[in-house]
């Protein structure tokens, strides 16, 4: 009888078990896809990153005459230059959202272990760039292939450059969402990150290349916005490392230096979410 009442009790007491453990991984990952799928703004953003780029890859297209240099794919991914603000804003808006709005209390209530929700934000805010890289780059493609043909342009899925500079712009917009999210959760306050942001993707790039020296060529390598160089034709990346005192890091090595700048801003982040107060 003993036995039989020991084993009704461990049946009873299994789901508060089960329960005791706190939220898990995919039901984080489903909250926080809701909450960047619920706001408008996140369709809008979607909206302005294709828009911008594929016209601004079409006003670029319209200079372009037979016997240019580039190719098809060189000349969809020339929209980058704006269509990066897109994913930058969004993790931006993810990285500070619970803070501008209070609802950190709650969120951080429901899972006290609180890097879960800083893993969740990151797998959704990348799924979300990549998805929408995706979605400019075939839009570019769409608007530009008249100009391509009138050029001589081809698109060749053969070509190992053209696969590198599609795939790059998809790489290279999730990984300035990331970037965002990064400095907005270490942060927390959106015009701060922003302005940090943009500093570090452009400002000082475009300073420090008005400054070419030993010292400025090799901090300005070391900046995410090297990540650019994943959407630069070969020639391009070639001629920069020929004339650049810097490192000579190719397309891919600056892919790898704004994927090292994801991951220590991250790091930052998670150690301030784990070990100081949320205010």
């Amino acid at each position: 009888m003993s036995h039989l009442l020991d084993r009704a009790a461990g049946s009873t007491t299994a789901p508060e078990r089960e329960s005791d453990r706190g939220p898990t991984l995919p039901r984080v990952l489903a909250a926080e896809w809701t909450k960047i799928t619920s706001l408008r703004s996140t369709a809008w953003l979607a909206v302005a990153t294709v828009v911008a780029a594929a016209g601004l890859a079409f006003g670029l297209g319209l200079f372009v005459r037979p016997g240019d240099a580039g190719s098809g794919a060189s000349l969809a991914v020339t929209g980058h230059v704006l269509a990066q603000f897109g994913p930058l804003v969004l993790g931006v808006l993810v990285g500070t959202g619970e803070y501008a709005t209070g609802t950190f209390r709650a969120t951080f209530t429901a899972v006290p272990r609180r890097l879960p929700v800083l893993a969740g934000q990151a797998v959704v805010t990348a799924g979300w760039g990549a998805v929408t890289a995706a979605a400019a780059v075939g839009a570019s493609l769409l608007v530009t292939s008249g100009q391509r043909a009138g050029a001589g342009f081809v698109v060749d899925a053969a070509d190992a450059e053209t696969v590198r500079l599609l795939a790059g712009y998809v790489l290279h917009q999730t990984g300035v969402a990331l970037l965002g999210l990064a400095i907005g959760a270490l942060l927390r306050r959106a015009t701060g990150a922003f302005v940090t942001a943009v500093m570090l993707l452009l400002v000082l790039d475009q300073f420090l290349a008005a400054n070419p020296g030993r010292f400025t060529d090799l901090l300005r390598a070391l900046l995410p916005a090297a990540g650019a160089r994943m959407v630069q034709g070969d020639a391009q990346v070639a001629a920069l490392d020929a004339t650049s005192f810097g490192p000579d890091l190719g397309a891919w090595g600056g892919g790898l230096v704004l994927l090292l700048w994801v991951i220590a801003l991250l790091g930052a982040a998670a150690y301030r979410l784990r070990r100081h107060d949320l205010s």
